[in-house]
């Protein structure tokens, strides 16, 4: 059974830096996306960025680029969420979600693409 799991949310300040992780199992053999998306109280869910399965590619939402980097470890099964330079309007829950691609190119990644899998979230607050 695939299983995401993120951690690393908390409150930071504007300004601050947060590091999330999302950890990865029961994953086989295939190519899998790997995305960031977030949500904010009464607010639609928004793709913050996307890593391909070799980690070659990454796409940002225009709302975070220059602030945020996506990476992945395979060999931990993991991925990270660093993002610098928070600001209030980042505050949302953020979640971690898998797409298997049937395409066997591993350099393929889209935040607007349909994701299969998602973890349950972590919260991030930034506020003074």
């Amino acid at each position: 059974q695939l299983q995401l799991v993120e951690s690393g949310g908390g409150l930071v300040q504007p300004g601050g830096s947060l590091r999330l992780s999302c950890a990865t199992s029961g994953f086989t053999s295939g190519n899998y996306a790997i995305a960031w998306f977030r949500q904010a109280a009464g607010r639609e869910r928004e793709g913050v960025s996307c890593i391909s399965h070799s980690g070659r590619t990454t796409a940002y939402a225009e709302s975070v680029n220059g602030r945020f980097t996506v990476s992945r470890d395979n060999a931990k099964k993991t991925v990270y969420l660093q993002m610098n330079r928070l600001k209030s309007e980042d505050t949302s829950i953020y979640y971690c979600a898998a797409r298997r691609l049937l395409s066997s190119n591993p350099n393929l990644c889209s935040i607007n693409a349909v994701y299969d899998y998602w973890g349950q979230g972590t919260q991030v607050t930034v506020s003074s």
